[in-house]
């Protein structure tokens, strides 16, 4: 409940809130009663604080894409809850994972389901769901894009995740260390989900002496989503192990900054 303080020194403007990093919420005996304490604590600090609240992601509430309908419908209870939260925070989307099937038609099957459901629902409230690159089948874009084309959900869109590209089901790993077996080419795959997108998710790992990305290529990233037309909030995730949390955080905003400023 630091978040808006220290999102406010860091000389951001929105917040992007993930549900797991709050125990006192997803460890709770009473789920709705914690998720309304979250938003009124978080809607008091926002203001306090002068930030604007924009995405929550979800996690930990279910598998979405499971073949099994009662998980998947469980899930689907779970996920509309945060919905709720989201409009009561006046958040613009969600952000869920797809997960729960590998077999890629049963896959994009069901994700269409769980998807034409929430979409459905948020719509109601004006929030967008959205859906990252997540690793794994999630990040097999070609597919992630006919889950959601096949939504016909104007509200149901994509939150482009500049890093999360490894689709290896085993030997699972990361695109820094070139621990992933299989990855989709992040350019590639960035450039098919901007057309959907209704956030950003910039992604980082490390810098050389220069402030640049080492294993992406911020400006090439970033004159995709600017050729996209698109003019909301990118969120900052910093993923690195070198430098501190603070550290990589106020790095990769740098980057963005003087990236931005050269296009």
């Amino acid at each position: 409940y630091e978040f808006a303080s220290i999102a406010k020194e860091l000389g951001f403007k929105g917040l992007e809130y993930v549900n797991q990093l709050y125990p006192d919420v997803m460890k709770s005996s009473d789920k709705q009663a914690a998720i309304d304490a979250f938003v009124e604590k978080n809607n008091r600090l926002a203001a306090q604080h002068g930030m604007r609240n924009v995405l929550i992601m979800i996690d930990g509430e279910g598998n979405l894409s499971s073949s099994d309908d009662a998980e998947r419908m469980a899930a689907i209870n779970n996920h509309k809850r945060w919905i709720k939260a989201a409009y009561e925070m006046g958040c613009s989307s969600v952000r869920l994972n797809l997960y729960g099937e590998k077999d890629p038609l049963k896959w994009i099957s069901n994700s269409i389901m769980s998807l034409s459901e929430l979409s459905g629902y948020a719509s109601e409230l004006n929030v967008n769901v959205i859906v990252e690159n997540h690793g794994r089948i999630t990040s097999n874009i070609p597919y992630l894009m006919q889950a959601i084309t096949q939504t016909n959900k104007a509200n149901c869109g994509t939150l482009p995740d500049f890093g999360n590209f490894c689709i290896a089901e085993e030997g699972y790993g990361s695109l820094s260390d070139g621990s992933c077996k299989e990855f989709y080419d992040p350019y590639k795959g960035v450039t098919e989900m901007m057309p959907k997108a209704f956030g950003v998710s910039a992604k980082s790992y490390d810098f050389d002496e220069n402030g640049d990305e080492t294993t992406l290529d911020y400006y090439r990233l970033l004159s995709i989503v600017k050729d996209a037309g698109y003019n909301g909030h990118i969120g900052v995730e910093y993923e690195g192990s070198r430098l501190s949390e603070r550290e990589g955080i106020i790095a990769t905003k740098s980057l963005l900054e003087k990236a931005a400023s050269k296009l």
